[in-house]
């Protein structure tokens, strides 16, 4: 499979969803900084420091959305309390952040639609064509509606994101789980797996995991990162990594 890029034993492939397939990683960013701003300009006031792209890298991108909030609070000495999942979205609770923040997300999307990588999806398609599965894994409970809005939930065998983990109480990344499942469902195992993913969350999964093959793809200029903490190879683009693309 040398004219995909891949190991001969890889038989199948777990990409990630946002900055990986889609564009939305820039989405999840925005709408994460309206949120946290918000938050923070109203309870420090003049000590008022911004959520910086440098917090959404290490703090937040590729974690389910209540791991994300607390990890980042957690940077600024902040703690609240869980609250409940159907927590409005002005609620002073962790859940109630996160549906703030998936609020606007949605609206964000629903406002300027869905862009998906071109090179990822025809790679995807080179993939298949050469009878290797495929996986969409993602943190995201609103992946199904995004893979529908780009006309790509067909080019998936199997799909894990935040409401199956939730179903089957998968820990997301940086854990392995969700990506191990994935796997599992496809009839194979992590050595034969190949993880595709741009946030370090994910490569720690793909390396926890240990994955037979972890390509990080680079969106937003972190390619040492990406290696750092697992990558094999570190791309630009998958159609990088050849195919179709």
């Amino acid at each position: 499979m040398t004219q995909l890029g891949l190991p001969e034993e890889i038989v199948a492939c777990l990409f990630d969803l946002d900055g990986v397939v889609t564009r939305t990683a820039v989405v999840h960013a925005a709408a994460w900084k309206e949120t946290f701003d918000a938050f923070l300009r109203e309870r420090e006031g003049d000590r008022f420091r911004p959520f910086e792209q440098a917090d959404y890298d290490e703090y937040v991108d590729g974690l389910p959305r209540a791991d994300g909030v607390r990890s980042f609070l957690a940077s600024r000495g902040v703690e609240l309390p869980e609250g409940d999942p159907g927590d409005p979205p002005d609620a002073p609770t962790v859940n109630g952040l996160g549906n703030r923040k998936n609020d606007l997300v949605l609206a964000k999307i629903r406002a300027g639609g869905v862009e998906a990588y071109d090179g990822t999806l025809r790679y995807i398609e080179a993939v298949r064509e050469q009878g290797l599965r495929t996986a969409i894994v993602s943190s995201s409970a609103n992946c199904r509606d995004v893979l529908r809005a780009i006309g790509a939930e067909d080019l998936f065998d199997v799909r894990i994101d935040g409401v199956v983990a939730a179903e089957r109480h998968l820990p997301g990344k940086p854990h392995p789980d969700t990506f191990l499942a994935a796997a599992q469902d496809l009839g194979t195992d992590a050595a034969h797996s190949a993880v595709f993913e741009d946030a370090l969350a994910g490569m720690d999964a793909g390396r926890a995991g240990r994955f037979g093959y972890v390509v990080g793809v680079d969106r937003v200029g972190q390619a040492e990162a990406l290696s750092a903490h697992g990558a094999d190879r570190v791309v630009k683009d998958l159609a990088d990594l050849g195919g179709r693309a």
